[in-house]
């Protein structure tokens, strides 16, 4: 082929690159570490961590908040299924996966019949972590008076919006009780991860005012995708707070140019913990300057634990990108363990035994600086003990990894971790 013939493709992959790169810089921060904080930081059941929080993010501290923690889908479905049925005036149900199984019916059937009772029940629906739904439930639905609809759909000339999806796993109904976590809508959530077909994972049921926030999250990607503000008091009731309750804050973070509100929090809460951190993340390819992070927390002699999916991953690139990284950490005090009986899709942080958070934040630039995602956070002693008893349990059935053993792997390991982690931006 002639040098002219050449041309034009080598300036489109050229101009490729260029991209890619001036992207890359986009999202990279003007300083690549993490966070420096001033002498006499916060501990996070502070106060001030709070307002610290509260200031970073944008996110508001409500107090007044019950919460529950919800293991599994034996746990989950029920409860989801519950608080669907119970609903008066709306539901309003966003997600990144909905499948197939039974449970996927199953949900589609409670949101029909409450549509069919008079309720207005909206579901959107991510168009590409639900590609693989089945048509005929959408019809279903539609059918019954639901209205359905889908984020950033692909289109020829928005082609670019389809690396940003919407993350978020969110119900609200009446705008009175609300859940969010880490579960999709399909089989492979159901059960009590009792086996390779079963994954587990981590979601909360919550009252109180802190439910405004989760509300405010769907609302924001319902009004991309469909242009409709949801006002009134089936969607913004006036809430009370909850004797006994306590302050919790949810988090929302979209992609930007800079550090996203999920970094930050990350970041701060990273930064705070003193005496434990408990961190599950099921999907773990950070960046230098999470692992940086992670490392600085160990040498201020906190007990830093990270558990990570093991041998049933559904993406084997992310493990592997992610186990680019357990040197360094390992090397630092870090302890690493793999969890070993099916797919850990839970994403969880708990802190000093007073602070937690649960919802849709991968460990991953994905979550972190690419996705529309969500997180609670929940300042409670009963709650982090809660999550610290979980994590406890998991880790009876999981992998440590030794700093000694792991040193000693085969080069072929170490190539397609180097390679795997030349990716890292878009995991």
């Amino acid at each position: 082929m002639s040098r002219a013939a050449w041309a034009w493709p080598a300036g489109l992959a050229a101009a490729g690159v260029a991209w890619y790169g001036a992207e890359s810089l986009r999202h990279r921060r003007e300083q690549g570490d993490g966070y420096e904080l001033h002498p006499g930081q916060p501990a996070v059941g502070d106060r001030e961590f709070l307002y610290a929080a509260e200031a970073l993010t944008a996110a508001p501290i409500s107090h007044g908040n019950e919460i529950d923690l919800l293991v599994n889908g034996d746990a989950i479905f029920p409860v989801f299924l519950e608080t669907i049925r119970g609903a008066q005036q709306t539901v309003n149900l966003l997600t990144y996966v909905y499948w197939k199984g039974d449970i996927a019916r199953e949900v589609a059937d409670a949101l029909c019949e409450r549509a069919r009772a008079g309720v207005e029940v909206n579901v959107l629906l991510d168009a590409v972590g639900t590609a693989k739904m089945e048509l005929q439930i959408i019809a279903d639905m539609r059918s019954a008076g639901v209205t359905v609809a889908r984020f950033r759909p692909p289109k020829p000339y928005a082609m670019k919006r389809l690396n940003h999806r919407t993350h978020r796993k969110l119900l609200i109904a009446d705008g009175v009780v609300g859940m969010t976590g880490g579960v999709g809508i399909a089989e492979e959530w159901t059960g009590d991860a009792q086996d390779p077909d079963h994954w587990r994972d981590t979601h909360v049921r919550v009252r109180g005012p802190v439910v405004r926030g989760l509300q405010g999250a769907f609302a924001e990607n319902w009004l991309e995708a469909t242009g409709d503000v949801l006002v009134g008091d089936g969607h913004l009731p006036h809430l009370e707070e909850i004797d006994g309750g306590g302050p919790m804050q949810v988090v929302r973070s979209s992609a930007g140019v800079g550090d996203t509100n999920a970094e930050a929090l990350f970041f701060l809460a990273i930064a705070c913990a003193r005496e434990r951190l408990h961190l599950t993340a099921a999907y773990f390819a950070p960046r230098p300057a999470f692992v940086q992070a992670l490392c600085d927390a160990a040498a201020r002699g906190v007990d830093v634990r990270v558990l990570v999916p093991g041998p049933h991953i559904d993406k084997e690139i992310v493990r592997v990108a992610g186990r680019a990284v357990y040197e360094e950490l390992l090397d630092c005090g870090v302890r690493v363990f793999e969890y070993q009986p099916t797919m850990l899709h839970a994403k969880s942080l708990s802190i000093d035994d007073t602070w937690g958070a649960v919802g849709s934040v991968n460990f991953d630039n994905r979550s972190f600086a690419l996705n529309d995602e969500t997180t609670l956070c929940v300042q409670s002693q009963r709650f982090a003990a809660a999550l610290d008893a979980q994590f406890a349990r998991d880790l009876e059935v999981s992998e440590e990894i030794h700093p000694g053993r792991w040193a000693d792997r085969s080069a072929g390991h170490r190539l397609r971790e180097a390679a795997a982690r030349l990716a890292r931006r878009e995991l």
